[in-house]
């Protein structure tokens, strides 16, 4: 009984470091590669769309479960001040007996995503090599290497879920790319570049301790806000500039449903009080969770517009 407990109590370790509650954001980034195929013309086979929801699923569950694992081994953990959207789980600080378990859920993922890009190696042609090489380095790279270079830090994100996942996924189904597709990564490739930065901020101190260094850092609190406000309109303006040039149908302006709390959060942002600056982050969370809601809605909205365009 007690052998079944702890592995439960394991499993349940691993999920958590997984951070389940963010994970919805891989498949709407991958989504945007099958609507936008489908949206060309193309026909997208049932078990090709799923291989690809699959492969961003393990692939963000992944990076997550590596980040886990290396901020409880070089003791950010200790430091950080926990917050719904940073700081990390907690997980491993309340269960330190399943660090290493942690870690062979982040390998056994990766290797699912390798098994999947395999597949579409031998699909679409070598060119999936590329995307595969390159997201791999990003994974394996991020947390030990990227944090440590501000605009490699505050871009890689972005391009992970992006430029990579997104034209990735739409070069596997399709074979090619297309500028539709093409405009449709641009818009998470600055809503999720601005999103780690913002969750960055009450984690400057912390992150600075253990030698990282990202724009957060550099920037501080006040003006890393406002930079994740202009990452976050120009993402939004992807829209009318993608639809005059051709690239976007008209039914992607359903992104802009979301423009109403999109206003309220760049208000917000661009209005932060400097005492923030001095670790008030009551100020800060709201807006942090507005930022989650307006990311993940702005997607799903682009999603289903792309999906009404065939």
């Amino acid at each position: 009984m007690s052998a079944a407990v702890g592995t439960a109590t394991r499993l349940r370790t691993c999920f958590r470091s997984s951070r389940p509650n963010f994970l919805v954001l891989a498949p709407l980034c991958a989504g945007l590669a099958i609507t936008a195929a489908r949206a060309g013309g193309y026909s997208v086979a049932m078990l090709d769309a799923l291989l690809v929801l699959l492969g961003a699923l393990l692939a963000h569950a992944a990076v997550n479960l590596f980040n886990e694992h290396h901020d409880f081994r070089s003791g950010l953990d200790e430091l950080t001040e926990r917050t719904p959207f940073s700081g990390g789980s907690g997980a491993l600080p309340e269960r330190p007996e399943a660090i290493q378990d942690v870690l062979a859920a982040a390998l056994a993922c990766l290797a699912g995503v390798v098994l999947i890009g395999v597949w579409f190696l031998w699909r679409a042609g070598p060119v999936m090599l590329v995307y595969g090489l390159v997201g791999l380095g990003l994974v394996l790279a991020y947390t030990a290497w990227l944090t440590r270079r501000p605009w490699l830090c505050l871009l890689a994100p972005g391009a992970g879920f992006g430029l990579l996942m997104v034209l990735g996924a739409h070069q596997a189904l399709t074979g090619t790319l297309s500028a539709t597709v093409v405009a449709a990564a641009l818009i998470p490739t600055l809503m999720v570049s601005a999103l780690l930065l913002i969750n960055q901020i009450p984690d400057i101190d912390a992150d600075r301790r253990v030698g990282r260094d990202h724009l957060a850092i550099r920037l501080g609190p006040h003006q890393a806000a406002r930079l994740v406000a202009v990452l976050l309109a120009v993402a939004f303006a992807v829209v009318p500039v993608a639809w005059l040039g051709g690239a976007l149908p008209a039914e992607a302006w359903l992104m802009w449903l979301a423009v109403p709390a999109l206003a309220w959060l760049i208000r917000g942002l661009w209005r932060l009080p400097p005492e923030v600056d001095r670790g008030e982050l009551t100020l800060l969370l709201p807006l942090m969770g507005l930022n989650v809601a307006v990311l993940l809605a702005s997607l799903t909205l682009l999603n289903v517009g792309l999906f009404l365009a065939i």
